[in-house]
């Protein structure tokens, strides 16, 4: 996870209420059945999603039933969260009737190789022909609005901009905020919005979420799996979907350039008490072809350090910036260091970006981290 703050521009976001407080309803949705007289509320199911206030889905609901074409849109280099949480809703709105747009902002354009299996690619749509000024556009799992790369613009000019993200450092840049950092995944809240939408889960969509939530989850192993996770997961087995081919595709099978620029990598890695860090070249990449995405994983090979609290991956991308992927185990909250650096993630998973040599980019996170420990 990788990611660069900005500011937001003339966004107003829309907070849950404190507490107790009451909550105004904008009208009732015109799609689905979200909240039915009589029947137990979300937050009385427990379901995933319940921090977010019930008039915030009302409203998502009222805008998606308003709108002639609905622009989706995932952040950057898109993970299996990001993407199959927005793969998951576009096949769920076309279900409805509405025309869909789903997008990420990379300047090369392309499907990361691990994610090639996904259903309903035929979906997506090149940034170039995204919607100019959209009239409603929904964003999965961007902690901020620089993370949409060439889509952020378009996320500026959108009438209305829905924000579907767990992330706790996300500061809310839409107009609508659909944020639940208690969910373990974005895919979650996708899951409560094709619920609300009253779109029957299917093989593919159930596919695309799950994708989502194993990824985001470390499989299972991460502290953000709760009951409800595996509740969910049950659901979306229970569709059919073939378990052990995706665990196949997402963590059984590599180039073999992959191990080359792994054994590079781990060549160079440094443990400093705490602290075990190493970096990835473009050089590193060019000698055997390996695509940017295909380095991802390496941070969860240096994290296994027994003896290291704190693991650092820095990986030069094709335009030679660094993008820093950093994971915790217990005690440090390295979201906070990266919300610091420009970026931003959860409290044991955050990244950032760096335009800085890779010494100096080191001295500052560890200048930093002495400071949180």
């Amino acid at each position: 996870m990788t990611s660069q703050a900005s500011e937001p521009e003339d966004r107003t976001a829309v907070p849950p209420p404190a507490a107790g407080s009451a909550v105004p309803s904008p009208g009732t949705a015109e799609l689905g059945d979200p909240a039915s007289p009589g029947m137990p509320s979300a937050a009385s199911l427990g379901r995933p999603g319940t921090a977010i206030a019930e008039y915030a889905w009302e409203r998502t609901l009222e805008l998606i039933g308003e709108a002639d074409v609905v622009a989706l849109a995932c952040h950057i280099s898109p993970d299996g969260d990001a993407l199959g949480s927005m793969l998951a809703c576009a096949r769920a709105l076309r279900v409805t009737g509405k025309k869909v747009v789903a997008s990420f902002g990379d300047k090369r354009f392309a499907v990361p190789r691990l994610l090639h299996f996904l259903p309903d690619q035929d979906l997506l749509s090149r940034p170039d022909d995204y919607p100019d000024s959209p009239e409603v556009m929904i964003t999965f799992d961007s902690s901020t609005l620089d993370r949409l790369g060439l889509l952020s613009a378009n996320a500026r000019r959108a009438t209305e901009l829905i924000v579907i993200d767990h992330h706790p450092s996300n500061p809310g840049f839409g107009t609508l905020s659909l944020i639940d950092p208690a969910a373990a995944a974005t895919a979650v809240l996708a899951e409560e919005l094709i619920r609300r939408l009253g779109v029957p889960l299917d093989r593919e969509m159930a596919t695309n979420l799950y994708v989502g939530l194993v990824t985001d989850t470390g499989s299972f192993r991460h502290a953000s799996t709760t009951p409800a996770a595996h509740e969910m997961a049950a659901r979306l087995v229970a569709t059919g979907l073939r378990t052990d081919e995706i665990a196949r595709q997402l963590w059984d099978r590599a180039p073999f350039g992959y191990l080359k620029v792994l054994a590079a990598v781990l060549e160079r890695v440094v443990l400093e008490g705490d602290l075990v860090w190493t970096y990835v070249t473009r050089h590193d990449r060019q000698q055997y072809g390996l695509p940017y995405d295909e380095v991802e994983g390496i941070i969860d090979v240096v994290r296994r350090a027994d003896e290291a609290e704190v693991a650092v991956v820095l990986k030069e991308d094709d335009d030679g910036a660094w993008q820093v992927s950093t994971r915790a185990k217990n005690s440090v909250d390295v979201g906070a260091i990266c919300t610091a650096l420009g970026g931003g993630g959860h409290t044991k998973a955050a990244g950032y970006t760096s335009h800085l040599p890779v010494d100096e980019t080191m001295a500052r996170f560890r200048d930093l981290l002495r400071k949180a420990t």
